[in-house]
């Protein structure tokens, strides 16, 4: 239905302002757009005074101006009607705009004008219409709230869907912050997992070649004890050797000196030697003195070489025991070199690895504290927004009473304020009533004296006090006054004095 309707207002009536299903009701709320759609047709005379702002007073200038036309063309309008049309109720509009367009194609079927359908009308109609028109603007006056009312409302919903606003952006922080918290926690686990992992495979590298490096250095045997006896043996036969092979040496030095001392004799001397060795060699020329004398050298030579090799041989010994001495001394040291230099190794790995464990403890320590640290903050962050939200359901809540309390002295105002208008309007009508049955019975009975003749002067008086709302009948004497007169004698008084006036007035004229 409202795109039938939309597509007839855009299309046919043409309105100044493009209507669309979405913006239906809030198109019309302001009663504009109505009035121009009648103004179109032919049926809003006074459409310049409508106005197209949307406060308070000139939507009801604008639906007080429509209820008239709108009851001409037999549409079902009221104050109820006009209350959802301006509060934008979904389905007011729409229901008001489908009437009227019906009733409109009745009345250009009909081929009546605005004009000619109001001077049909009764003359009593009319004004019955008129009073109707003006209760009801009486009446949509206390339902249309006021503007201040209505900025308040307003204000009110504007800052309402700013809280919700905030309470979702609230709560999107908040699921935003949970998950990146989930993350980092995430990556923070898998980082430490594979931290654990990369430092548990370097600890047992290093395990493994602490492992490599040491050297399994076996205990000395007794054959090794034994050695270090003999080499102690050896020792001091080298030196036994050393000092006979010095003695040897002396003796070889003395009889070098005595060959040369020897040689050096003159030739003299050798030619005295040589005949006396003849001399000695004839002398004694036997056999065995000469056996003798080689068996003697033989025996020497003999000698000297067997010395010779027992020297050799000796000192043979003494280099053989030196280099063995030397083998277990260098063998010695370097046992004492690699035991020192793998303990020292050993005791540097352990302490590299008491340092590591160390690390490893004040490592997790941290961890451990930064969790804590990190679970205080979010408890914190928790806790106040906790108590932001606490905090704001209870201002919610204040809220709410006041509006409440608000709404509840409004409306025992508006009820009071209903009230007194009702009372004042059903005294009104009720003086208004009285006067017109006085009048009534007042013509009544004098046309019945008089055979239908009501005198001008007398009936021009009787209206006069209608106009002015005073009693036709009289209420009191007022021949003889007291000094404090009662209020019936006060209006007598007033009566005597409107007529009196009036027929000064007339006398002038």
């Amino acid at each position: 239905m409202s795109e039938i309707l939309c597509e007839w207002l855009n299309q046919e009536v043409k309105t100044s302002q493009t209507v669309s299903p979405k913006s239906f009701a809030k198109a019309f709320s302001s009663g504009y757009l109505i009035g121009e759609v009648l103004h179109k047709f032919e049926l809003q005379d006074d459409f310049s005074e409508f106005s197209q702002s949307s406060v308070s007073s000139a939507k009801l200038n604008n639906f007080s101006r429509l209820e008239p036309t709108l009851h001409l063309l037999g549409v079902q309008f009221d104050q109820k009607v006009a209350s959802n049309i301006i509060t934008e109720k979904p389905g007011a509009a729409t229901k008001l705009l489908y009437q009227l367009y019906t009733a409109l194609q009745k009345k250009k079927k009909s081929g009546l004008t605005g004009a000619e359908m109001q001077t049909m009308q009764p003359l009593s109609t009319m004004r019955l219409q008129n009073m109707k028109s003006e209760a009801f603007r009486d009446r949509l006056r206390n339902l249309i709230p006021r503007q201040t009312d209505f900025n308040l409302m307003r204000v009110t919903h504007k800052f309402q869907e700013k809280y919700v606003h905030m309470k979702e952006d609230v709560v999107r922080m908040q699921s935003e912050k949970l998950e990146k918290f989930q993350k980092l926690k995430e990556q923070q686990r898998c980082f430490n997992i594979e931290k654990q992992r990369m430092s548990r495979r370097r600890q047992n590298e290093i395990m493994a070649k602490i492992q490599a490096a040491i050297i399994q250095i076996p205990k000395p045997t007794s054959n090794r004890t034994l050695k270090a006896i003999e080499a102690q043996k050896m020792m001091k036969k080298k030196r036994e050797a050393e000092d006979v092979a010095n003695e040897i040496m002396e003796f070889e030095a003395l009889l070098k000196k005595d060959l040369q001392a020897k040689e050096s004799t003159p030739k003299a001397s050798l030619d005295t030697a040589a005949q006396t060795t003849a001399d000695l060699l004839s002398t004694y020329s036997d056999d065995d003195y000469i056996k003798k004398i080689q068996k003697r050298l033989k025996e020497d030579a003999f000698a000297r070489e067997q010395r010779e090799k027992r020297r050799r041989r000796l000192l043979m010994d003494q280099l053989i025991a030196h280099e063995a001495q030397e083998e277990a001394y260098r063998e010695e040291q370097l046992i004492n070199r690699l035991m020192r230099q793998s303990q020292q190794e050993r005791r540097i790995a352990v302490q590299l690895m008491h340092v590591r464990h160390e690390k490893e403890v004040l490592w997790q320590n941290r961890i451990f504290r930064e969790k804590q640290y990190e679970e205080r903050r979010l408890k914190d962050f928790q806790d106040a927004l906790d108590r932001e939200g606490a905090l704001a359901r209870q201002a919610k809540l204040e809220f709410e009473e006041q509006a409440i309390r608000e709404r509840e002295v409004h409306e025992h105002i508006a009820v009071e304020r209903a009230q007194a208008l009702y009372q004042k309007h059903y005294l009104a009508c009720a003086e208004i009533l009285d006067q017109i049955l006085d009048l009534s019975t007042k013509v009544a009975e004098y046309r019945l004296l008089t055979n239908n003749l009501i005198p001008h002067k007398i009936m021009h008086d009787w209206k006069e006090l209608f106009f002015h709302g005073k009693p036709i009948y009289e209420q009191a004497s007022i021949k003889d006054l007291p000094a404090k007169p009662s209020a019936e004698q006060i209006t007598e008084m007033e009566k005597r004095d409107l007529l009196d006036n009036n027929d000064y007035e007339e006398y002038k004229v």
